[in-house]
């Protein structure tokens, strides 16, 4: 009888050791502090079982749904673009809570933006609390993780066009977020004065501990420099560094001097080479590599060369509109943290993917640039946005190509006008393949790779998403949810979460559910 019970406690120890294993918690937009979007661990999805792939609930939360779910011990939270934030049982998509933010935070929403008071990042878990971001006012706010009761906010920034649209980091009871903005959307003569900048935040108290800012302070003047918002994805955190890592967004605006010096040199810039008419201390388009403790840069790169823009200089007719190329080559994604192994050496680096379509790879202790790529044609709408994703021997991204440019694809050189994926080898940047979507819709949601398949979505208005095969990108298995895809998937013990609809852009259809696709 003795022996009888000590195979079965051997049996539970080994299941709850494999258990464990599978049990995989997706904790902000990357996932980790990783910002990898990477399933690490997962087993029941792979490219052999993919096509498997069945519709095991949907939960009708009422509103279009972009954020990336987040994932923790068998609960499922996102927030709506209707102003609600919701946590679903992982198992079954039955409602544990739901939060109306206006009523729980007694904010209200900045007219610069919006009707409605609404996160439009993804939830961090954070220990008991899950944090939300508002996506106007600058707000950071802590609720309960089991209940949603509110437990503290924060106001970031007062700027009247600043709002948060970064899925946060947590670590080691500290929460880290950048401050983005509207301000660009100004007219002409409105624009600019907001200033990006990025923040540490006590997890318990929601007390700032430190932040800093990508500009010299304009004292609320225009004619000076501003932008450089902070606004994609999660930063990523380097512990035996003591760094996180960020990437930042376009000028708004700079000093006339600028301008001029602009002119005088023609307009010449260099991707690789920071622009001798910026001063160094201007951190627009850049990485960055932070201090934890308090907030100082350690390095940083400029990357994709002058580039001022708003969205009123899009009409050429417009007078006064800044000098330049100004591509609006905006960092739409925090970098990913990645080691490889290149014949025998091992590098540490940062890989984000731009929306002029460049991926850049940086040193993590230097800032040095080891390779740069260009995935695919650039846009204002990207080229790469919102979140590419790695596994460490690939690097992965969509691209939008938001502009409908020839993308020509790789390896068969098919040439198509809509948004694809591409896989790029970790290590040097070679671009492996790409992959045109059918409908020759924009790619605009971020990827995920788990176990050798990488998800992802279309915003064509039927809102296809897919499994692809993560070594050719060979498309396993897809799925009509309704309405256009425009967030992205997180991936958990053999389910993959996601929502659809994003009625905010006019060609995009409308949608209300959150979808879980799990292997039988």
């Amino acid at each position: 009888m003795a022996h009888i019970n000590h195979r079965i406690l051997l049996i539970s120890v080994i299941c709850w050791l494999q258990c464990a294993i599978s049990v995989r918690n997706w904790a902000n937009h990357g996932g980790d502090i990783f910002n990898n979007r990477y399933a690490e661990g997962e087993k029941k999805i792979s490219p052999s079982t993919a096509p498997r792939l069945r519709l095991k609930w949907k939960f009708n939360a009422g509103h279009d749904i972009t954020a990336t779910p987040a994932v923790y011990n068998g609960v499922v939270y996102f927030p709506t673009w209707d102003g609600h934030i919701f946590a679903v049982r992982q198992l079954d998509g039955s409602l544990v809570w739901k939060k109306n933010l206006h009523n729980l935070t007694g904010l209200n929403p900045t007219t610069f933006n919006s009707t409605i008071l609404l996160a439009r990042a993804n939830p961090t878990v954070a220990g008991d609390k899950l944090i939300v971001a508002i996506y106007g006012p600058a707000y950071v706010v802590a609720v309960r993780r089991a209940t949603g009761e509110l437990v503290w906010k924060r106001q970031l920034d007062k700027h009247p066009a600043s709002l948060i649209t970064m899925s946060g980091t947590y670590y080691n009871r500290a929460f880290y977020v950048g401050v983005s903005s509207l301000e660009e959307a100004s007219s002409i003569e409105n624009c600019c004065t907001f200033r990006g900048s990025f923040a540490k935040l006590d997890i318990k108290t929601g007390t700032v501990l430190w932040q800093t800012y990508m500009l010299p302070d304009n004292n609320g003047r225009r004619g000076d420099y501003a932008g450089a918002a902070i606004w994609g994805s999660s930063p990523s955190i380097d512990e035996r560094r003591n760094h996180v890592y960020i990437a930042t967004g376009n000028l708004y605006s700079v000093p006339q001097s600028v301008e001029d010096c602009q002119v005088n040199q023609g307009n010449q810039t260099v991707p690789t080479q920071p622009d001798q008419c910026i001063a160094p201390d201007i951190h627009y388009d850049s990485i960055l590599a932070l201090d934890l403790g308090s907030g100082r840069i350690r390095w940083f790169r400029q990357l994709g060369g002058y580039d001022v823009w708003f969205l009123a200089c899009n009409d050429p007719s417009i007078p006064n509109c800044p000098q330049g190329p100004n591509p609006d080559a905006d960092f739409g994604e925090a970098p990913m943290m990645l080691t490889v192994n290149t014949n025998g050496t091992r590098k540490d680096m940062v890989v984000a993917v731009q929306k002029s379509g460049y991926a850049w790879a940086l040193d993590r202790g230097n800032g040095n640039l080891l390779w740069s790529t260009e995935a695919g044609p650039g846009g204002i709408g990207g080229g790469g946005i919102w979140g590419a994703a790695t596994d460490t021997r690939r690097v992965y991204t969509n691209i939008a190509n938001s502009n409908q440019q020839n993308f020509t694809l790789v390896p068969s050189k098919n040439v198509t006008t809509g948004g694809g994926w591409v896989a790029m080898e970790a290590g040097r940047g070679k671009v492996l393949w790409s992959t045109a979507l059918p409908d020759k819709a924009s790619a605009s949601g971020p990827v995920t790779i788990a176990n050798g398949v990488m998800f992802a979505g279309s915003t064509y208005g039927t809102g296809p998403v897919y499994a692809v095969d993560a070594a050719s990108g060979e498309i396993l298995w897809s799925y009509v949810t309704g309405a256009s895809v425009y967030g992205g998937f997180a991936v958990s013990q053999g389910c993959a979460f996601v929502g659809h609809g994003y009625r905010r852009i006019p060609s995009f259809t409308a949608g209300s559910f959150l979808f879980a696709f799990c292997i039988n």
